[in-house]
C-alpha cells in the first residue's frame, strides 16, 4: 500500500486518536492540519517557513494547477514536490469542490463537469478519469476521488451567502423545478459511480487514493454514502460537503455521526473545516486530517487568530498598540528571538506596526500575519495530540478559550472539594 497509518494512542473518553501517516515523501503526525497551497504555493510564504510553523503536509488543488501551468508541464519538471520546492507529503484535491463553489459557471452531468476557465474563458471538461490522470501527473502522495459535492442546504432557503448556488439553482429551475432532496440523492449515487471510475483510472502505486463521503446534513444519507464509498479497500476516506453553509451544531452532528461509521484503521480526512471549535469537535469525533484556507486568507486580510478569537488589525484601536498579536505565540511576528532573527532588544512585532503595514499596503503585513495564523493552527494540533495522550481536557479548554466550546463537559474533570 502507498500509505501506512499507525494509531499510536487513543483517548479514553472520546474517539480522538493520535497517529502517524507514512508516505513516499515522509511522515506526518495526526491530528494534522494541512496549509492550503492551491496553486503550488502557500501565498507569500517560503516552503522552509511553512515547515517551521509545524506543518508536515500541504494541500494543492488539481483544478487550478490543471488550468495554470498545466499538469503536463509540472510532470515534465519532476512533479509537484520538485516544482514547488517542498520535500514533504502533499495531498491534491480533485476539483470536485470547484464544481460546487463555481456552480454558476459550470454544468454537471453523469459523466463529469464542464467548466468555463477562470483563466481565459475556454470550456474545460473534468471527468473522474481526467481528474485522476491529472493527479497522477502532478505526483502528490495522497490524491482525492472526483466527487459530486451538492449544496448541504437548499440554496433558496440558505441563510448564509450562497449567491452563486442560488444563481445556479435558478438557472437549473428553468429546465424544471429544483428538488433539493433529489439533488442530494443524485449526488450520492453519482459520487459512488465516479469513485469506481477513479479506482479503475488510477495508474500509480506510489499514490494513495482517498474516497469522499457526501450526504449533506441528512444523517441517513451520510450513512448510505459511507456504505457506498467505504466498501472498497482504499488507503483512506474523507468527509466532504461540510462547512458549506451549515451552522456549527450541524457540522458537529454530521461529523460525529459520519466519522463513527468510517473504517477505524484508515485516516479520516474532514475537508475544508477550519475554525478552532469545529476542529476540536472533529478530533474528538475521530477525524485525523484537516485543511482550510482560513489561516492564510484571513492573514492576507489583516485578521489574526488568537487564543481568545480573531482580531482585525486594521481597526483604529490598534494604531498605537505595542503588544504582539498573541504573547503566548512563538511565531516570527510574536517571538522573533525564537525564530533566529533579530529585532531591537528582541522585541516582538507590535500590532501598531502590523496595522501600519496593512494600511500602507506593504506586503510584509500579510506575510507576518499569515505566518502567525499558520503557527496558531499548528500549535492547536500539537496541543490536541498532547492532550489526547495525557487526558488533560480541562487544561486544554482553559488554554484555548476560542476552541474550548468544542470540548464537551463530560471530558473535563472537575476537581473534587473533598479533603483528604
Amino acid at each position: 500500500m502507498s500509505l501506512d497509518f499507525e494509531i499510536t494512542h487513543r483517548c479514553e473518553k472520546s474517539n480522538a486518536r493520535v497517529g502517524r501517516v507514512t508516505t513516499p515523501h515522509g511522515t506526518f503526525d495526526t491530528p494534522a492540519f494541512m496549509p492550503v497551497g492551491t496553486r503550488g504555493t502557500v501565498k507569500g510564504i517560503l516552503p522552509p517557513q511553512v515547515a517551521r510553523t509545524g506543518a508536515q503536509i500541504l494541500l494543492n488543488n488539481t483544478y487550478h494547477l490543471m488550468l495554470r501551468p498545466g499538469a503536463e508541464l509540472i510532470q515534465s519538471l519532476g512533479g509537484v514536490h520538485r516544482f514547488m520546492g517542498w520535500d514533504g507529503p502533499i495531498l491534491t484535491d480533485s476539483g470536485g469542490y470547484q464544481a460546487y463553489s463555481m456552480a454558476d459557471i459550470n454544468a454537471i452531468d453523469d459523466d463529469g463537469v464542464s467548466f468555463r476557465s477562470i483563466v481565459d474563458g475556454s470550456m474545460i471538461r473534468l471527468t473522474p478519469e481526467r481528474a485522476i490522470e491529472i493527479q497522477n501527473q502532478l505526483g502528490a502522495d495522497i490524491i482525492m476521488a472526483f466527487d459530486d459535492c451538492p449544496p448541504s442546504a437548499d440554496p433558496e432557503l440558505a441563510t448564509t451567502n450562497q449567491a452563486r448556488l442560488r444563481h445556479a439553482a435558478a438557472r437549473d429551475a428553468k429546465r424544471g423545478a429544483y428538488d433539493h432532496d433529489a439533488r442530494l440523492d443524485l449526488a450520492l449515487d453519482r459520487t459512488a459511480r465516479w469513485l469506481d471510475r477513479c479506482v479503475r483510472a488510477h495508474q500509480r502505486d506510489d499514490q494513495a487514493l482517498f474516497g469522499i463521503v457526501q450526504g449533506g446534513t441528512d444523517l441517513e444519507r451520510r450513512t448510505r454514502s459511507v456504505e457506498q464509498v467505504c466498501q472498497g479497500d482504499l488507503p483512506g476516506y474523507a468527509i466532504g460537503g461540510v462547512a458549506v453553509g451549515e451552522e456549527h451544531e450541524q457540522i458537529h452532528r454530521v461529523v460525529e455521526h459520519t466519522s463513527s461509521l468510517m473504517p477505524e484503521d484508515r485516516p479520516r480526512y474532514l475537508m475544508g473545516v477550519g475554525y478552532e471549535r469545529d476542529l476540536v469537535a472533529a478530533v474528538l469525533a475521530g477525524c485525523d486530517m484537516f485543511d482550510c484556507v482560513l489561516p492564510t486568507r484571513n492573514g492576507r486580510n489583516a485578521n489574526a487568530f488568537t487564543l481568545t478569537g480573531q482580531i482585525r488589525l486594521r481597526n483604529a484601536r490598534f494604531r498605537d498598540d505595542s503588544a504582539p498579536i498573541d504573547a503566548d505565540c512563538d511565531c516570527p511576528a510574536c517571538n522573533p528571538k525564537a525564530n533566529a532573527w533579530a529585532t531591537p532588544d528582541a522585541q516582538p512585532i507590535s500590532r501598531a506596526y502590523l496595522r501600519h503595514l496593512f494600511m500602507s499596503e506593504e506586503m510584509l503585513g500579510p506575510i507576518l500575519v499569515s505566518l502567525h495564523n499558520l503557527r496558531h493552527f499548528q500549535r492547536l494540533m500539537s496541543d490536541l495530540r498532547t492532550t489526547i495522550v495525557d487526558g488533560g481536557w480541562g487544561g486544554f479548554a482553559s488554554r484555548w478559550p476560542v476552541a474550548g466550546g468544542g470540548v464537551p463537559s463530560t471530558l473535563i474533570r472537575v476537581p473534587s472539594d473533598d479533603k483528604p
